[in-house]
């Protein structure tokens, strides 16, 4: 999966916790979202020195937006855990001292071959 094709999947699947992503779709995805939050933190940075009513709508939906980022990548996220045969709970384990080992582990690691208990491989799909 390329780029374009992970962020299609990404704003299309905002909401879906179901189902497999492959290590393309969340890296591709993880690198738009940190771009975006890039982008978007300078934007509030300057906006935020000017105290105009297009400035604080801006903001609004800048806050918006974050939230539906923050949604989506824990869809992502919980669809990644998923493809490595791990439930989406698992996830918990980052508010531990050492839980972001595993995960970052599980992120990179190559899903299950074929299908597992939460649908096909996604690396068949494209």
């Amino acid at each position: 999966m390329n780029f374009s094709q992970a962020v299609s999947s990404f704003f299309a699947r905002w909401k879906d916790f179901n189902g497999r992503s492959s290590r393309s779709e969340y890296w591709w995805a993880t690198f738009f979202v940190i771009l975006t939050s890039i982008f978007t933190n300078i934007l509030t940075l300057f906006l935020g020195l000017s105290p105009s009513i297009v400035a604080i709508i801006v903001l609004l939906l800048i806050v918006i937006f974050s939230l539906f980022l923050t949604i989506a990548s824990l869809a992502l996220v919980v669809r990644r855990l998923h493809d490595t045969n791990k439930s989406g709970w698992w996830y918990l384990i980052i508010f531990t001292i050492i839980g972001v080992l595993p995960l970052l582990y599980w992120y990179c690691k190559k899903g299950d071959e074929g299908e597992n208990r939460f649908g096909s491989n996604p690396l068949d799909l494209y």
